[in-house]
């Protein structure tokens, strides 16, 4: 019975829960987005608290159900349900699995009656509680998804199991990939059970996708008599379940499914029943979509809206996630019901808004839903719960007080709570966290649930962040703060405060200190604690802060600071001036003048006057300005240092002390002393007075110029009286600082400073000097020293005069110096009195010459001893001329008397040149700035103010150099790596460098570098010296560096810098003088890369030192690690002695290097050992001593001596000679022939590298250009039918199927055979029929390796609209063979075709992979293709014989040499080319050819080139055109291969070249229609089947006894020699012939494979990355035979590396590259074919695991590649590996994806005839399987042997015994 699905079509705009504006649809409200975090809550939240946890080992959990009432809770795994506590604790465990099942069989009791059974896993699918009658509700994957009801006290005791289940019990999905969901709905006086599940794929495909089920009566778990959801199409019904949810009248499931074939996308659904609708009349289902993502995974229901997430497909990154209001949704589907079965769908304007319908297409669109926009939302807290990277199960569980909630993963269970309050430790974060269940406890003192909180009920309790809540805090103090000496109240505002019981009470916490608090209203009051209570002021402050907090038993309701201060403490700490500290604090502190006390209180002690604090009003003494104080000096403020002093202070306010008078102190704190001074006060006047210190003479223990003095005054006993600032008095010292006369008499007049003669002369404060001594004219000036000693003619130079008394100021040397008897004007700012004049020369003849001289008046002059010269200074030349505008080029400016004056400075055009060396009198060195741009600048020098110029060679700014390419990339740490580096412009940089900046240690850089300046100066005639390797730089970084050399303006030589061990590099970049580059930047962007250096071993492992003895002749091998990471073997140099050996081959292991034949000499000529050196760049490896073996001289010794000694000799050693000699080259020739094999061949390589380079070039144009061809055209790929059948049934040609001609009389057969085979279709279906069947033919022995190809095929393609019947087939057939070979020898399986299974894979894989090869593989594999076909024709080819002179082939290479010569035609295309060769109408087309191909050789390449965008089966054949060759207007000459011009000798008939017909290149030809052709093929035949390609003439065509040849003879043989050519003699004799290829025809096969090289590189790329998504198909076979591995306990991975490459690499790929022409519509020639031959070995050796050694006895083909084959081998391991770690591919990904292929193969008479073709395999062992199907009892039951009779019957008319 069939029952409708109402489809209903709404659409509402989605909302942002920011937006405030209401849905868009009509008569809905909106939905509130407030409940969200309420309700998104036991999804998200996750606390941090260490949670309870169960796990089980080797047990994977499925399900979790809970109890109500006592919270038990029940886990179902697989082969196990656990019965746990609240806590977690095990309380009862119940064994369910594994069992002896099979999903193809129903429940069975004997294993007979389903041989197929094995032990299996018992997954949990559904696991439920029903309440009303305590049980259990159990339901497994096993016994085709039959459930049990259990105790709830007890699992372990079964209620009710089904001995023998029918298939209306079958109730669970029998795959553990497909979800089932369900719900226990109470129905009046009984429960019921509603069930939904997925597509299984097995037996119980026919059970509906949704069941109501009794869970009591006769039959529980029976639909009998309830409701079921029939549909027709299960395929296109295959939904996914995420969840089942019941409210108080519905139940809903929730669903997402990819609907129709070629549906790719996902679609999801929400369904409703209503609860007392057992029939499901209420059905209806309507279709889901969240902002555009249309897979739900997963949901919940709330009483007031369906949450669902939502993703765009299964791997989805991007996840949203939408709220559906439940009465909005209750509406739509009540409505869609109510159109359904009341006006047929349709809405009141006619239009169709719900569906009844049994398909699932649906015009529905969504319901109204609320996006919760990802970036608002809040993850409050996250937890791992599982081992990492397990996902959580949708069933959450939360317990029955809704505290806890427990989480199921794969592996265990947790129970964490469901809030994470108390994490919070305050109010303030409780509160901004905003946690919907969380809030403040006031009186408790934490963040709680509400519910935890006793008095959340009364205000100002809990508090909550979504109400205007504020935590409590004090808002005021009064007062703000007190002394600590006194003990008063203080009173809190404390706004909000919770009342308390009458009980009840607040205290304040001072502290440690409790006090009792008296509340009236927000006011709290409390009694601060007394001083003894209170801590001690920290040092050096004057109070002490303690937290004051407002307690409810020990809780913090509201907390603030509290200060207690202390006035004695802010006098202690203010010893300058404590009055003015003491009233100006923040405290209210006075002071008591007398008593010299600050206190606090309202004043001091009686009868002493108070100065108040200045925050007191209405008193007139109060602050700092009314402190008794001290406010400056009055007199002297400059005293002499032993000259008798008396010091005057101004005072204020002294009145303030009262009487009687005291008495006062100085106190001046000298420099190591400080000195008390008897004071007085006097002139006492108002407030004001002075206070004088008694005289004294003061001597300080220090001499200095100026001394301050800090001076303060106290008052009787140490009463100090303030400073209003810093008071000092300066002591200054005449005889400090004046060295000489002139100094003393310019000292400032104030000093009283004179120069006194008495004694020593010196410098002395005048009193202090006797009156005759005082001298007032100084001495003679003294010149000490003058600089520069030379000057230009022009004067204008700044000469500096060192020396002693030149004058006391300037006005006496202003006219008094002259240079060489001229004047010289001394510069006023530069003068330093009595030491240095600085004067301007004035201009002089060259050559003057004379000493310096300064006359100061009433004074004798000072002269000089040092003379002054005037000399011209010349220009000459410049070195270099030309430099780059960047800057930074080192110019040497040659000339004469260039050391002209000390301040000299370069110009070079406008930009100064830095002098950065020592001027010399020849030259000048500076260095370049930067131009604006390139050009000339004249070159000048600034002598002092004098200028020369270098007008006849300017300097010349060139564009600076670029660096295009450096390479190579990488270097050794030791560095010392050849960089060639190309660029434009090199030769203008003067020291290009190469540097590397370090991260090194502190050691490091102290080996590396010494911090000097990076450019040492020299000094003048010295060489200049080189730069150092490395350099310190700042911020910890070293810079190493080498100097690059010039070779030409495009080339610079760089040599790697060394990296020292320890340091990391940084950067790496080039100096080309002011221009840095970054390698990279030079690079292309690849950065230069560091390898740690090489390690070699010695030559003489055991004993490094004994001499390593060496055959000449022999191939030295070194081995080593990392020896190729950073050097190639061409610069890798190797001597032994003095000689060199030739480095070979370079691998990453290994050096094998050419000794010299014959013993070189000691390098050093000291030692007689030859030393074995590898030299890498700078790495230098000594690897021992080396000994030649040389053969022994023979002695002159009789001969009957050495013939008799001989014989000895021989006699007594022969047997141990011959045995070790025998065992030494059978063990050494192996490995010397491999290593002399890989020499030789990379020799080769690297001989023709050249012509492959070139020929790479010329490959790659022509690529190019096909590339722009495909663009318009595009590859041409088979359909995918004809790509099917060619796969299907190679060597049938392109109609493998042809539908049988009809006779006479069988008109009328036709519907009985058709009505036949659609019945045989329908008995494929079964299973066990199609098994029987497989085994059946594959028993006989008649039935050969071809047959059974054949009848795969003809499965594979009957079977082609089921390929998930057609896989599980497979998978089935695959379990079997590998239980087959597991107990024989497991690496044979899938090595070759012996049963069916083989060519059903093969075909399986074809089918799924097309879209690959179409989308992926295709391309690089045609441009191989085309690649090969281009490089084949480029080279003369034998129409004969078949072989080529390009190939990779050696049995088809064309050994002989043939000269040819590259011709292009011109081929007239068009409608009108019939007309002159010169029509402009004919299109011409340019075609290469060669002048030694034959004339149908032409037209093949004529044909590739004019239809080069065509598909092959779409052009003519080239046997119904002849070529016409068009010479001036009338000349037509038709070409063929054999006409009577043809050339005949002895026997042998040449076929015709265009060079027979001397066609010249550029020669016009045309094809047209052969008028003579006989055999005329029908049109349409032709077209649908082609008959065959034209294969070349592989053996001599003979007419009348004559051979045809081309371009070689074939060797002439006798008929006899031709019969036995296959015998074993001749066979031998080839392959020794194939052996011993010549090196020059090895040469033509590496050059052709060199230039291949990329594009088969690029094609084993394609097949072997998973850079893309790897193909779903290839995961799941990989997969299985992971599965198949684990399961028959192979652990070998060899073993399942060996059945990976059998079924995919060498059962499909192989194939591919073999045979192109089964994916692409293409002409393969048998040169190509021969080509791709080997490609396709090439991989084979690839995929094997065994290691590849070639030696001299190899075949060619595998030498070709055997350098590459080990990185080719790495990419196939790797590849296996990567698939293996990819996300698994699930058993329903995998249906869906077969879903959509079964669609691609829908030919219905294709169909039929291969059913035709199968009944006759099964007509010819008919009674063989009729047999095996009766002797089945399984069969027996299901009637197959007779369903195959009737099928015979129809089909040819055959009686049976029915």
């Amino acid at each position: 019975m069939c029952f409708p699905r109402c489809h209903t079509a709404q659409e509402t705009p989605l909302l942002l829960p920011s937006e405030a504006v209401p849905v868009m649809a009509p008569r809905r409200r909106p939905f509130s987005p407030r409940l969200l975090p309420v309700l998104l809550l036991p999804c998200l939240l996750l606390p941090l608290t260490r949670a309870h946890r169960f796990s089980a080992p080797n047990t994977t959990f499925n399900h979790l159900a809970l109890a109500p009432g006592h919270g038990t809770l029940y886990v179902g795994a697989v082969n196990r349900l656990f019965q746990l506590s609240p806590e977690l604790r095990l309380e009862a465990v119940a064994v369910t699995g594994p069992v002896f099942d099979s999903p193809d069989c129903v429940p069975f009791r004997d294993p007979a009656d389903c041989p197929q059974a094995r032990l299996t896993d018992n997954t949990n699918q559904l696991l439920l509680v029903s309440p009303r009658t305590r049980e259990l509700v159990a339901c497994g994957q096993a016994r085709q998804g039959v459930c049990e009801k259990r105790r709830l006290e007890d699992v372990a005791q079964v209620l009710y199991q089904a001995e023998e289940p029918g298939d209306g019990q079958f109730v669970a999905a029998n795959a553990p990939g497909v979800a089932t969901v369900g719900l226990v709905v109470q129905a009046p006086g009984r429960d019921l059970l509603l069930v939904a599940r997925g597509l299984a794929g097995k037996l119980s495909g026919g059970v509906p996708p949704l069941t109501v089920r009794q869970l009591a009566g006769p039959q529980p778990f029976s639909s009998e008599g309830l409701g079921r959801l029939v549909v027709g199409d299960f395929s296109d019904y295959n939904n996914s379940y995420v969840g089942a949810f019941a409210s108080s009248r519905s139940a809903y499931f929730i669903f997402h499914r990819r609907g129709a074939r070629a549906q790719a996308e996902y679609r999801s659904y929400v369904a409703r029943v209503c609860l007392g609708d057992p029939n499901l009349y209420s059905y209806v289902e309507v279709p889901l979509a969240c902002r555009g993502q249309g897979l739900i995974r997963a949901a919940f229901l709330t009483p007031s809206a369906l949450l669902g997430t939502f993703a765009a497909g299964p791997g989805g990154a991007r996840a949203a996630l939408c709220a559906f209001p439940l009465a909005e949704l209750d509406g739509s589907m009540e409505h869609a019901r109510r159109l359904c079965y009341t006006a047929g769908g349709q809405g009141p304007g006619g239009v169709e808004e719900a569906t009844v319908e049994y398909g699932v297409t649906s015009r529905c669109v969504t319901l109204p839903a609320v996006f919760l926009n990802g970036s608002q939302g809040q993850v409050y807290h996250s937890q791992q719960v599982g081992p990492l990277g397990s996902a959580i199960s949708p069933d959450l569980l939360v317990d029955s007080s809704g505290s806890h909630l427990y989480v199921l993963t794969a592996q265990q269970v947790d129970r964490v709570p469901v809030a994470a309050c108390p994490q919070f430790p305050d109010c303030t974060s409780c509160l901004q966290a905003r946690d919907p269940l969380c809030g403040w406890c006031v009186l408790q003192g934490r963040c709680t649930r509400k519910g935890q909180c006793g008095r959340a009920a009364q205000a100002n309790q809990w508090l909550w962040s979504y109400e205007d809540s504020h935590c409590p805090h004090v808002q005021s103090l009064l007062p703000a703060h007190r002394p600590r000496q006194e003990q008063g109240q203080v009173t809190l505002s404390v706004p909000r405060l919770p009342t308390l019981a009458m009980d009840e009470y607040f205290h304040c916490a001072f502290g440690d200190y409790d006090s009792l608090a008296h509340v009236e209203g927000p006011h709290v009051s409390c009694v601060t604690p007394p001083q003894d209570q209170l801590p001690l002021n920290p040092p050096g402050t004057d109070h002490i802060t303690l937290p004051l907090a407002l307690m409810f038993e020990d809780v913090a309701v509201a907390a603030t600071n509290f200060s207690f201060y202390d006035c004695s403490a802010v006098q202690a700490l203010a010893v300058a001036a404590p009055c003015r500290a003491c009233v100006g604090s923040l405290w209210r502190c006075h002071w008591c003048p007398q008593s010299s006390r600050c206190v606090y209180g309202e004043h001091c002690p009686e009868g002493e006057g108070t100065v108040y604090s200045a925050q007191e009003v209405d008193v007139q003494v109060r602050g700092p300005g009314a402190c008794p104080r001290v406010e400056g000096l009055a007199g002297p403020l400059l005293v002499p240092v032993g000259w008798e002093s008396r010091l005057a202070l101004r005072v204020r306010n002294l009145q303030h002390f009262g009487s009687p008078p005291a008495s006062y102190y100085c106190w001046l704190e000298l420099p190591g002393e400080l000195r008390r001074l008897p004071a007085s006060l006097e002139e006492m006047a108002g407030d004001v007075g002075l206070v004088y210190c008694q005289a004294q003479q003061f001597r300080p223990s220090t001499a200095q110029q100026e001394i301050p003095v800090p001076i303060y005054v106290t008052r009787g006993k140490g009463q100090r009286l303030d400073n209003a600032h810093t008071l000092y008095v300066t002591l200054y010292d005449c005889t400090v600082g004046h060295p000489d006369c002139s100094h003393c008499q310019a000292a400032n007049g104030s000093l009283g400073c004179v120069w006194c003669s008495h004694g020593r002369p010196t410098c002395r404060y005048g009193p202090l000097c006797p009156p005759g001594a005082v001298e007032l004219l100084c001495p003679t000036p003294s010149i000490d020293t003058i600089e520069p000693l030379t000057g230009p003619p022009e004067g204008g130079l700044a000469l500096t005069i060192w020396g002693s008394d030149l004058g006391r100021d300037f006005a006496e040397v202003q006219d008094a110096v002259t240079v060489a008897g001229r004047p010289c004007n001394p510069e006023p700012s530069l003068y330093r009195t009595s030491a240095r004049i600085v004067c301007v020369t004035s201009p002089a003849p060259n050559g003057t010459t004379g000493p310096i001289q300064v006359a100061i008046k009433n004074r004798p002059p000072g002269i000089s001893t040092q003379h002054f010269t005037y000399q011209d200074p010349i220009l000459l030349s410049l070195s270099p001329r030309w430099g780059p505008q960047a800057g930074g080029t080192p110019l040497t400016i040659h000339g004469q008397h260039l050391q002209t004056g000390g301040n000299i400075s370069a110009f070079v055009g406008g930009q100064p040149c830095p002098i950065r060396e020592p001027v010399c009198p020849e030259a000048i060195v500076c260095h370049t700035m930067s131009q604006a741009s390139p050009g000339e600048a004249v070159v000048r020098v600034v002598f002092g103010r004098a200028q020369r110029t270098l007008l006849s060679s300017p300097f010349r700014y060139t564009a600076d150099p670029q660096l295009v390419a450096a390479e190579p990339s990488v270097s050794f740490r030791g560095g010392g790596r050849l960089i060639r580096v190309r660029g434009t412009g090199l030769d203008v940089v003067r020291q290009p460098l190469l540097s590397v900046w370090l991260e090194a240690t502190a050691d490091t850089r102290a080996a590396g570098a010494q911090p000097q300046d990076s450019t040492p100066r020299r000094s003048c005639g010295a060489p200049a010296a080189a730069p150092r390797a490395c350099i310190p730089l700042e911020g910890g970084l070293l810079q190493c560096s080498t100097i690059c050399s010039v070779n030409s303006s495009s080339l610079l030589l760089c040599h790697s810098p060394a990296v020292p061990d320890g340091a990391r590099p940084q950067r790496v970049f080039f100096t080309l003088d002011n221009v840095h580059v970054d390698f990279a930047s030079a690079n292309g962007g690849q950065d230069f890369v560091y390898q740690p250096n090489p390690r070699l071993a010695p030559l003489s492992r055991e004993e490094p030192t004994r001499p390593y003895r060496l055959k000449p002749g022999n191939v030295l091998d070194v081995e080593g690690q990392g020896l190729n990471l950073g050097i190639s073997k061409e610069e890798v140099r190797v001597r032994i002695g003095d000689g060199e050996c030739l480095v070979k081959t370079l691998t990453l292991t290994h050096l094998y290097c050419e000794p010299p034949s014959r013993a070189p000499q000691p390098a050093n000529g000291s030692s007689a050992l030859l030393q074995f050196v590898v030299q890498m760049g700078n790495v230098h490896l000594a690897l021992g001593p080396v000994l030649y073996e040389t053969e022994p001289t023979l002695s002159a010794f009789p001969v009957e001596a050495q013939a008799g000694l001989g014989m000895g000799a021989a006699v007594l050693i022969a047997a141990v000679v011959l045995l070790t000699l025998m065992y030494r080259h059978k063990s050494k020739q192996a490995l010397r022939d491999y290593q002399k094999v890989l020499v030789q061949l990379e020799n080769l390589e690297i001989g023709v590298g050249d012509q492959c380079r070139k020929e790479f070039t010329d490959l790659m144009t022509e690529m190019t250009d096909l590339s722009s061809d495909l663009e318009a055209s595009g590859i041409p790929f088979l359909d995918y039918h004809t790509y099917a059948e060619r796969v299907f049934f190679p060597g049938h040609g392109s109609c493998p199927l042809q539908p049988a001609l009809e006779g006479p009389g069988e008109e009328g057969r036709r519907a009985p055979v058709r009505q036949g085979l659609t019945q045989l279709s329908n008995l494929l279906n079964s299973k066990l029929f199609l098994l029987t069947l497989i085994h059946t033919l594959e028993e006989q022995p008649s039935f050969s390796q071809r047959d059974r190809c054949h009848v795969a095929s003809l499965l594979s393609l009957a079977l082609h609209g089921k390929l998930e019947y057609l896989t599980d087939i497979v998978r089935t057939l695959l379990s079997d063979l590998a239980a087959h070979y597991v107990h024989k020898n497991p690496k044979l399986m899938l090595r070759r075709t012996e049963t069916m299974v083989e060519k059903l894979l093969t075909n399986w894989l074809s089918i799924c992979l097309y879209a690959f090869l179409r989308e992926v593989a295709g391309e690089p594999l045609y441009m191989l293709l085309r690649a090969i076909q281009y490089q084949v024709d480029k080279g003369p080819v034998d129409a004969v014989t078949g072989k080529a002179k390009r190939t990779l082939n050696d049995s088809r290479l064309l050994r002989e040499d043939v000269e040819f010569r590259p011709l292009t035609l011109m081929v007239l295309v068009g409608p009108r080319a019939t007309g002159a060769a010169g029509s402009s109408a004919a299109q011409r087309v340019p075609a290469r050819v060669l002048d030694t191909d034959t004339i149908t050789q032409v037209k093949e390449k004529v044909l590739d080139q004019v239809y080069k965008g065509t598909p092959f089966s779409q052009r003519p054949s080239v046997h119904t055109l002849d070529l016409e060759w068009r010479s001036g207007l009338a000349g037509h000459l038709t070409l063929s291969d054999e006409d009577l011009t043809s050339v005949t000798q002895k026997h042998w008939k040449r076929l015709n070249t265009l060079q027979h017909y001397k066609v010249p290149d550029g020669a016009t030809v045309r094809l047209i229609p052969q008028l003579h052709n006989g055999g005329a093929v029908p049109q349409s035949l032709a077209q649908n089947c082609p008959l065959g390609e034209n294969i070349p003439m592989l053996e001599d065509g003979e007419e009348g006894g004559v051979h045809l040849w081309h371009l070689v003879k074939a060797t002439e043989e006798p008929e006899g020699a031709k019969a036995r050519r296959s015998s074993l003699r001749e066979r031998e004799r080839e392959r020794a012939r194939a052996k011993a290829i010549p090196e020059i025809y090895l040469t033509r096969l590496l050059s052709m494979k060199g230039t291949l090289q990329k594009f088969v590189d690029d094609t084993f790329q394609a097949i072997l990355s998973v850079n893309r998504p790897v193909p779903i198909a290839i995961k799941y076979l990989f997969d299985f035979l992971d599965e198949l591995a684990e399961k028959h306990g192979i652990e070998d991975p060899e073993t399942l590396h060996i059945w990976k490459t059998n079924s995919l690499l060498l059962r499909f790929w192989v194939n591919a590259l073999k045979s192109p022409q089964l994916i692409f519509d293409v002409r393969v020639s048998d040169n190509v074919d021969a080509v791709l031959a080997v490609i396709a070995q090439t991989f084979i050796d690839s995929c094997t695991v065994s290691e590849h050694k070639v030696g001299r006895d190899s075949p060619v083909n595998k030498l070709l590649y055997a350098r590459e084959i080990p990185r080719y081998k790495q990419m196939v391991e790797r590849y296996y590996s990567d698939i293996r770690q990819s996300c698994p591919a699930s058993y329903q990904e995998m249906n869906s994806a077969l879903a959509e292929l079964s669609g691609n193969y829908t030919s219905a008479p294709h169909c039929l005839e291969a059913l035709q073709e199968l009944y006759k395999h099964i007509h010819r062992y008919y009674d063989q399987i009729i047999s095996a199907l009766e002797e089945d009892p399984v069969g027996q039951k299901m009637q197959l042997a007779c369903r195959l009779q009737q099928v015979a019957a129809l089909v040819e008319n055959k009686v049976t015994d029915l």
